[in-house]
C-alpha cells in the first residue's frame, strides 16, 4: 500500500513536469518563430503562397530557392500531389508568383544573422 502511494505521487509529479516542459517548449517556439508572411515578397499571391507552402515548410525554404518557371511548375505539382492545398484556379498565378520572386536571376538568399556583423561566408586567413 505504501509503495502504491509513493509510485502514484511520483507518477503525478513526472506527469506534471512533462506537461510543463511541453508547454514551455511550445511557448518558446511560438515566441521565437518569425512571422512567415512577412518573409515572403508582397504580391497578390503572397497569402496563398504562405497558406500552401508554410503549412509544411518555413518561409525561408521558399526564400532560398532560385528556380525557373518550369522548375517551379514541377515543384508546385509535386507538392500538391503530396498534399499542399492549391486551388486549381490559383495554380498558374502561384507558379508565376514563385517564378518571378524566386527565379535564377535573383541574387542569392542572404539569411538574417543572429550576431550583428557576423559573416559566416567570409574566408579567414591562416
Amino acid at each position: 500500500m505504501f509503495h502504491e502511494t509513493v509510485y502514484t505521487k511520483m507518477f503525478h509529479i513526472i506527469s506534471v513536469l512533462a506537461l510543463l516542459t511541453f508547454a514551455i517548449a511550445m511557448a518558446a517556439q511560438k515566441n521565437g518563430s518569425a512571422n512567415v508572411t512577412a518573409d515572403l515578397p508582397p504580391g497578390p499571391m503572397q497569402a496563398k503562397a504562405t497558406a500552401a507552402c508554410t503549412e509544411c515548410h518555413e518561409a525561408r525554404i521558399l526564400l532560398q530557392q532560385r528556380l525557373s518557371k518550369a522548375a517551379w511548375t514541377k515543384e508546385v505539382d509535386k507538392m500538391t500531389k503530396w498534399g499542399a492545398v492549391v486551388d486549381a484556379s490559383d495554380r498558374d498565378a502561384l507558379i508565376d508568383y514563385l517564378s518571378i520572386n524566386f527565379s535564377p536571376d535573383k541574387p542569392p538568399y542572404e539569411p538574417p544573422r543572429t550576431v550583428a556583423g557576423k559573416n559566416t561566408h567570409a574566408k579567414t586567413s591562416k
